[in-house]
């Protein structure tokens, strides 16, 4: 496994999201291809403008206790995803609707989840 790679999830995780109205500028497809070498975890990509990830659990007590953890993060952060909770799953979907597409911000909201299972 290429190191670079498996060292830059960790790195994104440890940034902070930026302002989406003045900051955070819409990522071209040459530059989402790079953040999506860097992200593990299963994150695919929907139509070059969102990510999407499905968490399962055993019963949805778990998968509300997960939901309100990405909460927190997303607050934290002040870049909040789609969050679909069913019995046992969690599905979050992440795109910057002010810049209409994906920013670097998506990426690194989807380190930290990363992080929480």
């Amino acid at each position: 496994m290429n190191t670079t790679i498996a060292s830059a999830e960790p790195e994104l995780a440890k940034r902070n999201c930026k302002s989406c109205e003045t900051e955070a500028g819409r990522l071209n497809p040459a530059m989402i291809r790079t953040l999506m070498k860097q992200l593990a975890g299963g994150w695919k990509l929907k139509g070059r403008q969102q990510l999407e990830r499905h968490f399962e659990f055993p019963d949805f007590k778990k998968a509300l206790a997960f939901t309100n953890r990405v909460g927190r993060i997303a607050e934290q952060q002040e870049h909040h995803p789609d969050v679909f909770l069913a019995y046992g799953e969690v599905r979050l979907q992440l795109s910057t609707h002010h810049a209409k597409g994906l920013t670097e911000n998506d990426f690194i909201l989807a380190a930290k989840i990363n992080k929480l299972k």
